[in-house]
């Protein structure tokens, strides 16, 4: 059996030290530093024994990894990514890869140039369900997709908005939260073109809007809808259906529903709708639910990125698949600001 893989993680606030739990569980990875400045960051890397470093470039001179995970605030994850690509280390950057287009084509392009992998941390992808959705999808089972719906509603409490940033443009469901499930959507049903949206902060009246409906058009001619809304007290989020993180409440509600010619699927619960005697309104309509085996996807995450790291496997989310999402949460933006249809910009 191979050694493992030595990955450092940078950034050890909430979603880095999840990375780093998952990091330790893995048979096929070890935890070799902690890079952050903080006291925090110390204290923990003491607590688990590992070197802890308050830069980049401190690591790199004393203990260089096989890959690096990035899971500092987004507006760092550009020059933390170039520093991996200049030192030609792998690195997983977390979702968003980049808070700014322009920014993240540079990053993608300059690891491209170079030959280091580069993956984004939109982990949903790496959940068996997803996969097994996707394997539905393109079987052909479901026949052409026609239509596809996206939910995220949720409330958040009024003390979330104490902390001025969250008050601000950039920091409400469109690119917080939205991100995941135009990602999903995407990779289920493909590359979307263009979008519609109408955006609304009529009720709490802060910069940053808080509702906004969206309408998909991608390359296969398919057509979506997505409603998000962080304002609305309800059970129709990937957050609840999901019962992925035990922080949120389960309920057996659907998120998505993707709508074919010969059958229409429900997600998270794969229930796999269709009439199995005639294609026609009248005809009495089944349901199936199809099976898969559950697993933590970040843990899977963790796994596909030492696979790539070791030359064994594809990136299941590579850096350019993260800047094609990340272009049409901007051309979400754009559309809701000037009410105008707008072009994904080709990435």
């Amino acid at each position: 059996m191979s050694s493992p893989v030595r990955l450092a993680v940078m950034g050890a606030g909430l979603i880095g030290k999840r990375h780093i739990e998952h990091i330790l569980a893995r048979p096929e990875a070890m935890l070799s530093s902690i890079v952050d400045p903080t006291p925090d960051a110390r204290e923990l890397a003491v607590s688990l024994k590992v070197d802890w470093y308050p830069s980049f470039q401190d690591m790199l001179a004393e203990n260089r990894p096989d890959g690096v995970v990035v899971a500092t605030p987004n507006q760092m994850h550009v020059a933390n990514g170039m520093d991996c690509v200049a030192a030609r280390i792998p690195a997983l950057i977390e979702k968003p890869i980049a808070d700014d287009v322009a920014a993240a084509q540079a990053l993608v392009e300059a690891a491209e140039r170079a030959g280091v992998p580069l993956l984004t941390g939109h982990h949903r992808r790496h959940n068996p369900m997803i996969q097994r959705a996707r394997l539905e999808i393109d079987s052909g089972r479901l026949g052409q997709i026609v239509s596809v719906h996206g939910m995220f509603w949720l409330i958040k409490p009024d003390h979330y908005f104490d902390v001025a940033w969250r008050r601000e443009k950039g920091a409400g469901p469109v690119f917080l939260n939205l991100i995941h499930d135009v990602d999903l959507l995407r990779y289920l049903c493909g590359d979307i073109v263009a979008v519609q949206a109408a955006q609304s902060n009529r009720l709490r009246g802060n910069a940053v809007e808080e509702t906004a409906v969206i309408s998909l058009h991608f390359a296969s001619g398919a057509l979506g809808t997505v409603n998000v809304s962080d304002a609305i007290q309800s059970p129709w989020s990937w957050e609840f259906t999901a019962g992925e993180n035990p922080a949120y409440s389960h309920t057996q509600e659907a998120c998505y529903q993707i709508g074919g010619t010969r059958a229409s699927l429900a997600i998270p619960q794969l229930d796999l709708w269709r009439h199995p005697s005639k294609a026609s309104w009248w005809a009495p309509i089944e349901r199936e639910r199809l099976n898969y085996e559950k697993a933590d996807p970040l843990g899977l995450q963790i796994a596909n990125f030492c696979g790539v790291i070791r030359g064994k496997a594809a990136p299941v989310v590579s850096g350019r698949e993260g800047l094609k999402t990340l272009g049409v949460i901007d051309a979400v933006k754009r559309a809701a600001e000037t009410k105008d249809f707008v072009s994904v910009r080709n990435s």
